[in-house]
């Protein structure tokens, strides 16, 4: 979850310089850091944020910024809360990986030992897929393949897995990396036959309270019961705006905790000090060091001073080198929300950042800016680079929305009568969808599955339309209706890639 990122944020750009000797970046932490959010989180329109550092088992940085929410003059403090999205995946991999440790079960072991209804697309890959193969995204699936079926729906975790089992893979089993958020509820909901108590129910027992994590929630329900927390926002026509809160806990282990900076340095602290609080072994070292093997293959990763490294990924982290250091890191992406947890392990370094809007890449290069000043590295103003790069291709998509409309505001007539589009449309993967017609020759589309949302449809002539989701989210898009012999027999679906790259064909019953 981005999701990235549901989040997988990889910086690619031609920005290159030749790398410099070390030199003594030491006063940027103490002396620069403060004014250097405060600045960017103008720049990239963060209402709020929070920012931890730990080095050497010890604090250096543990501060909130800004505001829980635009127009509300409600601070942000170091207990308030965020959805951290996929930095969630960390946590289901390392209850997984306990339980290694006390012999309940093996991460070698084939998921339908515990989930004998588990299936896939591929039978053979369904029959030997093991729980590692969950907890690494190497099932065969394209990243984010299903999601607009799972993310933020009505579906149980029972429903996603049963429908996990008619994705229809890309790639061969092992074959390829894939990014599969499903695949981690899947490895989450072996905890509950394992253990006898919810994945929910293990983590608070078993890492949250133990930990000291006293204000985290592993449901995204329960975070608007709470008296601090921040709100999600996301931009609405370029206007920044307070958005619903995602409902995910379907998908809960892939994405689902909601955690405050405070909470989140506990867990950095720990498993920077190999699972120990003080002198209590609160998380197994066998654990820890289980989710950094590295077990698939991402890919490369660009950096601004032109070195290219690799990128691999464990149980819940990615994996890569940088500057002669391992980097053990992962982002987070939900409606409103992009985080992201860095560690250093042989620097004993640790970042946390948590920001309360999806539409901003200070959490990505506020680590990387970090992580040089402790590396004596140039600085390389990441925030202002990845701002001018985000802006110039805003302008690109604002030009061609813009062309959509101009289209739009031209009244052409659709090639059949409003009236021949309607009807009940099916998806063999999603389910059902039903298109009425609205005023004139608008049309207006509400999903089986995502009972609170709608797309509102208008013609740009031809038999293609001009799509705007109500949840901002899923963005804006072209539907194209297939006819034939005068007869709409279908259309594709398409919402945003923050949610699903693939598009999705409807058959008109």
């Amino acid at each position: 979850m981005k999701k990235i990122v549901l989040a997988v944020i990889i910086f690619l750009t031609c920005a290159t310089s030749t790398r410099a000797q070390h030199i003594d970046r030491s006063g940027f932490i103490k002396d620069s850091l403060e004014y250097y959010i405060n600045r960017a989180m103008t720049n990239w329109r963060i209402p709020g944020a929070a920012v931890c550092i730990v080095k050497d088992n010890k604090i250096v940085l543990l501060k909130a910024y800004g505001i829980k929410e635009l127009g509300v003059d409600t601070k942000v403090d170091i207990n308030t809360l965020f959805m951290i999205g996929s930095n969630t995946k960390a946590f289901t991999a390392t209850a997984l990986a306990i339980l290694q440790t006390q012999n309940k079960l093996s991460l070698d072991d084939k998921v339908t030992k515990y989930l004998p209804q588990f299936k896939l697309d591929n039978k053979m890959a369904g029959e030997q897929a093991i729980i590692r193969d969950l907890l690494c995204h190497r099932l065969g699936l394209q990243t984010f393949q299903g999601d607009f079926t799972f993310y933020n729906t009505n579906l149980t975790r029972g429903e996603i897995i049963e429908k996990l089992g008619q994705v229809k893979a890309a790639y061969p089993f092992r074959t390829k990396w894939g990014y599969t958020n499903a695949a981690f509820l899947t490895a989450g909901q072996i905890i509950p036959v394992v253990t006898g108590k919810p994945w929910e129910v293990y983590l608070k027992e078993n890492i949250f309270a133990p930990l000291g994590m006293i204000n985290t929630l592993a449901l995204t329900a329960d975070i608007p019961k709470s008296l601090n927390r921040t709100v999600p926002h996301t931009l609405i026509n370029g206007i920044l705006s307070a958005i619903p809160y995602a409902q995910i806990d379907g998908l809960a282990p892939a994405g689902a905790i909601c955690s405050s900076v405070n909470d989140m340095s506990k867990w950095v602290l720990a498993l920077l000090n190999d699972g120990k609080v003080g002198a209590r072994q609160v998380i197994p070292f066998a654990a820890i060091k289980a989710t950094r093997e590295a077990q698939d293959i991402v890919g490369s990763v660009h950096h601004l001073d032109g070195e290219t490294n690799y990128e691999l990924y464990g149980l819940g982290w990615f994996i890569q080198d940088y500057s002669g250091h391992r980097l053990v890191m992962h982002d987070g992406g939900v409606n409103g929300y992009l985080t992201s947890v860095t560690l250093v392990p042989q620097d004993h370094l640790g970042i946390i950042v948590l920001t309360n809007t999806d539409q901003n890449e200070l959490f990505d290069a506020l680590r990387w800016e970090i992580m040089d000043a402790y590396f004596k590295l140039p600085y390389r103003n990441y925030s202002d680079v990845y701002l001018a790069n985000y802006k110039a291709n805003e302008t690109i998509d604002n030009a061609a929305d813009k062309r959509r409309l101009d289209s739009v505001a031209l009244n052409p007539l659709p090639a059949l009568p409003a009236v021949s589009y309607t009807g009940k449309y099916v998806n063999d993967l999603y389910g059902s969808m039903e298109i009425t017609q609205g005023e004139h020759n608008d049309l207006e589309i509400r999903f089986e599955h995502h009972p609170r949302m709608y797309a509102h449809l208008q013609p740009l002539g031809g038999n293609r339309f001009y799509v705007t989701f109500s949840d901002p989210v899923l963005g804006k898009a072209v539907f194209p209706f297939t006819v034939q012999n005068g007869q709409v027999t279908g259309v594709r679906v398409k919402v945003a890639d923050f949610v699903e790259y693939n598009p999705y064909d409807f058959k008109k019953e």
